[in-house]
């Protein structure tokens, strides 16, 4: 969270300030304006609004927050008060802790919420979610009355004391807002409740009062915006000043119980706290001294000061005490803090005299000349000889750059200091002021001759030793601490002190200005600071006033002390008006020929611009049209390099396209030649598979054959084979006839065995046949395939294969066997053999010719090839 400074005239941001985590919701300024505290839930920060720069941060523990901090009115005291009920008092400057207010009794323990200061910082209000009123004695630091609100009051949102201008800053009437919309007016000592404003039906949200206590401003629930006359409101804020003799009630030494301090609001009698018992009150009556009255009156100040008490406090000390010495320049010298009137000389705006003060006199800060140009505005629009005065900035600038932050005050202030301090100094306008300036060397001459005929010797008038000394009001020749220690005693004395002061001055430098002889040093000295105390110029002033003879004495033929009229500012007029109207209109005159030179100048100017802007336009136009040759130029060199550049590009493409042209014949005639190879390839190839064709169809034919033959061979030999079985049943039929009828079972036994064994002959046999054409079968179909194999000799142990096939050789087995039956076996056996060796010559002879035309086959490629 930042806060932003704002200047309410010009609506500018003036500085902003970085520091706080949580949203801020107080903000209290310093009776000087020097310095603000800002608070917010978690801590609260003292910034130096001089500089915008944070000067001491308060921390907290996050269990016990921050209710409110704020300055107390007229007092460099800061109270805080935190949301335990604990309330401390801290110095501003040293931030050292003064006090801290006791517990409130149990009987009323209420949390407090909000918080009201009366105008001169002695009672403290606080409040809270109660009907019951706190009010702590600040002095005595303890709580000397509880003040009970009506039953309808059961929570307190905002305390405020209204101001009034005869009770001296103590205010006595305490403005409450409650829950219910209502703020409530009483007398905090009588306890009576003199009106309200508010009702249920329109109720109050916030409300502030004026600081003069005149007016009431108001913001309803409703959103409207209220403002009350509080002298419409009761006849009872306006009453005359109490007698000047009256009771003072002493507190009681004896601590007072809550139900001794606490009163009830009334509205009809005033009701009295109750006596505590054991104590008695002690009061005093003040005697009123008669022959002192009108004096005592004189020095009577407001704020319940005194001024013959501030110069024997003056006189004692050197000076008045920091922290309160605003306070005491604002009561001595009355300052009746017109608002509006100074509102309205502020909204005339800078005057014209001072629209370029900076570059006469050029200030660091923004800050400070923007307050200097604004006071002197004022002053020229309060009195028109203001805007023609030259040295009003070097009078007014050591008040602005001290009350910097309170524009109202630094106003009142310089126009009481030029209508008291000031007096004559502008009769003989727009020269110094002869007659005051007589009047200083009329003091110097009676008590230091010596010095002032030095000065005439020299050729030293009093415009030169004095006048530098009062225009400046001698800011240039002391520093900050030794100015405010002069003007102390200045606005406590007699408008003639500050011109004792500037003899006071001569005479305390009289060795260093005796050994002075250049006018250049006189000067120097006048305008410088120098090795001088102070003290012993002021002793020296207090010497003067008393010991200076009556008849040159200045105080004389000046006025005494007069204050700024109330309401509005008086009329200032102590100057030759002609000379200034004179000058006035002199001056309009100078302005209007110097507004004529201005625009004629202007319009040369103007003329001479537009011939300049012209000659600028004219070079640059030639320039331009330089630069355009140049280019065009540029260009064309680059155009002829581009065209060679092209002319190259052409002639290497040519090139290029000659041995494209080139490399495409050659690849054309590779391409014909591999053509013509792949379609000779493709033709070799059609005609292998032709022969392969005609081989196939060859075996083929070759392989029907073969089994056809060997089919008609093997029924031929099957129906010879039942031929013969058909005559060996019938030989046996005829045996049988033949034989004994006791060997005919034994002998048809054995034929039956026999009949058996030529049959399992005649099988072996045939399966020895049948592997055998199937191995020379097999043989002749992978010769045919692979025709250019080299052929082996398969053959050439047939016989010794025959041999292993299984015989019949078990058959010549005949010890048994009947003698025909014999003859007939052996003559089959001899023709199963013939018949074997046929067909294996057959196989051989297919054999042969397979080859022979696999070794055709073989030997085309190679003929196709040559």
């Amino acid at each position: 969270m930042f806060l932003t400074y704002m200047e309410t005239v010009t609506k500018e941001l003036v500085s902003w300030m970085r520091g706080h985590e949580s949203s801020v919701f107080s903000i209290s300024v310093h009776a000087s304006g020097k310095y603000a505290i800002t608070t917010s839930s978690d801590t609260a920060q003292l910034w130096d609004l001089d500089t915008f720069q944070r000067k001491r941060k308060l921390n907290i523990r996050q269990s016990v927050g921050i209710q409110k901090v704020f300055f107390l009115p007229l007092s460099n005291t800061i109270l805080s008060c935190f949301k335990d009920n604990s309330i401390f008092a801290w110095e501003c400057d040293t931030l050292f802790c003064k006090y801290q207010l006791p517990a409130p009794p149990e009987s009323s323990s209420i949390l407090y919420k909000v918080f009201a200061v009366t105008r001169d910082g002695r009672i403290l209000a606080a409040g809270g979610k109660s009907n019951h009123l706190h009010l702590w004695c600040l002095e005595a630091r303890q709580l000397f009355r509880i003040i009970q609100m009506p039953t309808k009051v059961r929570a307190i949102r905002h305390l405020e004391f209204l101001p009034d201008s005869f009770d001296a800053g103590s205010n006595q009437v305490l403005g409450v807002l409650s829950q219910d919309g209502i703020m409530r007016f009483i007398n905090i000592q009588t306890c009576k409740l003199l009106f309200e404003i508010g009702s249920l039906d329109q109720g109050i949200s916030s409300s502030v009062i004026s600081p003069h206590g005149r007016y009431i401003a108001s913001i309803m629930e409703n959103g409207s915006l209220n403002v009350y006359s509080v002298q419409a409101l009761t006849q009872e804020i306006n009453k005359p000043p109490l007698p000047l003799v009256k009771v003072i009630e002493d507190l009681p030494k004896k601590k007072l119980s809550s139900s001794d301090l606490k009163m009830k609001v009334t509205s009809g009698r005033v009701q009295q706290p109750a006596k505590p018992r054991g104590s008695k009150i002690q009061t005093r009556i003040l005697k009123q001294d008669l022959t002192g009255d009108f004096e005592s009156e004189k020095n009577e100040l407001p704020d319940g000061l005194n001024k013959k008490r501030l110069q024997i406090l003056l006189k004692g000390y050197g000076e008045y005490p920091t922290k309160y010495r605003m306070f005491i320049w604002r009561s001595l010298l009355q300052l009746p803090e017109n608002h509006t009137a100074f509102s309205s000389l502020i909204d005339k705006g800078t005057h014209v005299t001072f629209l370029n003060l900076q570059k006469k006199y050029p200030i660091k800060s923004r800050k400070l000349l923007r307050v200097l140009q604004r006071t002197l505005s004022a002053l020229a629009h309060w009195s028109v000889i203001f805007s023609d005065t030259p040295y009003l900035p070097l009078l007014a600038f050591p008040f602005v750059k001290l009350f910097q932050n309170n524009q109202l005050i630094c106003f009142e202030v310089i126009a009481t200091l030029i209508i008291n301090w000031c007096q004559h100094w502008f009769e003989y306008f727009p020269n110094p002021p002869i007659n005051i300036l007589s009047m200083i060397e009329n003091v110097l001459a009676f008590h230091d001759k010596e010095l002032l005929q030095h000065f005439i010797d020299h050729d030293i008038t009093s415009q030169l030793y004095a006048w530098p000394l009062l225009e400046t009001v001698f800011s240039e020749v002391l520093t900050r601490e030794e100015w405010l220690k002069l003007f102390d005693n200045i606005f406590s004395n007699h408008p003639s002190f500050l011109l004792m002061t500037v003899v006071a001055y001569n005479i305390c430098s009289r060795v260093p200005l005796l050994n002075c002889n250049l006018k250049d040093d006189f000067e120097f000295f006048f305008h410088h600071r120098n090795n001088l105390d102070i003290n012993v110029v002021i002793r020296q002033v207090y010497h003067l006033m008393e010991t200076t003879p009556t008849d040159i004495h200045p105080d004389s033929m000046l006025n005494v002390f007069v204050a700024l009229t109330k309401g509005q500012y008086p009329v200032f007029n102590q100057y030759p008006k002609f000379i200034v109207d004179y000058q006035t209109q002199e001056r309009e005159r100078i302005r209007n020929d110097e507004l004529d030179y201005l625009r004629e100048r202007q319009t040369v100017e103007d003329m001479q611009a537009e011939v300049d802007q012209q000659r600028v336009e004219d070079e640059a136009w030639y320039q331009k049209q330089e630069l355009l040759r140049k280019a065009e130029e540029t260009r064309r060199e680059m155009l002829l390099q581009e065209e060679e550049k092209i002319i190259q590009q052409r002639q290497r493409l040519a090139a290029v396209k000659r041995e494209l042209q080139v490399k495409e014949m050659h690849l054309q005639d590779a391409a014909r030649r591999r053509f013509l190879k792949l379609q000779q390839d493709q033709q070799e190839m059609e005609l292998r598979r032709l022969d392969d064709e005609i081989g196939r169809k060859n075996l083929t034919e070759n392989q029907a054959a073969v089994a056809k033959e060997m089919r008609a061979d093997a029924d031929a030999y099957r129906r010879k084979v039942d031929l013969e079985e058909h005559m060996f049943h019938k030989l046996i039929e005829v045996g049988e006839t033949q034989s004994q009828k006791t060997q005919k079972w034994k002998e048809a036994e054995g034929k039956e065995f026999c009949l058996r064994s030529a049959k399992k002959a005649s099988a072996l046999s045939d399966a020895s046949r049948k592997w055998f054409l199937k191995q020379e079968i097999n043989a002749a179909v992978e010769h045919a395939e692979n025709p250019c194999h080299k052929e082996e000799p398969r053959f050439q142990n047939e016989q010794e294969d025959a041999s292993c096939l299984p015989r019949t050789s078990h058959l010549n087995d005949s010890s048994e066997m009947h003698p025909s039956t014999q003859i007939s076996l052996n003559r089959r056996a001899v023709e199963w053999d013939t018949t074997e060796q046929n067909l294996i010559q057959k196989v051989r002879n297919l054999r042969q010719r397979l080859t022979a035309q696999a070794r055709h086959r073989c030997q085309t490629p190679h003929l196709l090839a040559a």
